[in-house]
């Protein structure tokens, strides 16, 4: 599976606004895999100074993880393959 990097511009989100759309993400992720199209979500990362949050997911296509995102009705401005550069180990 590929990564893809999702890319937020959210002004003036709170924390808990913050955790519920990483909630809604994992779950639609969930969903279409059951669905039999494969979207896991990795992570965020935040940078409230930019209001800017880039999150992580590993999905057989773009298309999906763009549908995961629409389906949670969480907002983004772009979506872009990606390398994770993780350290394993």
């Amino acid at each position: 599976m590929s990564v893809y990097l999702v890319e937020r511009d959210l002004p003036g989100i709170t924390m808990e606004q913050l955790a519920a759309a990483q909630k809604m993400a994992i779950q639609m992720g969930k969903e279409l895999t059951a669905e039999g199209r494969q979207v896991r979500y990795i992570r965020s990362t935040f940078v409230p100074g930019e209001h800017k949050c880039m999150c992580l997911f590993e999905s057989t296509s773009l298309a999906n993880v763009r549908e995961a995102n629409e389906r949670g009705q969480i907002p983004f401005t772009r979506i872009v393959p990606a390398e994770d550069l993780t350290p394993v180990g």
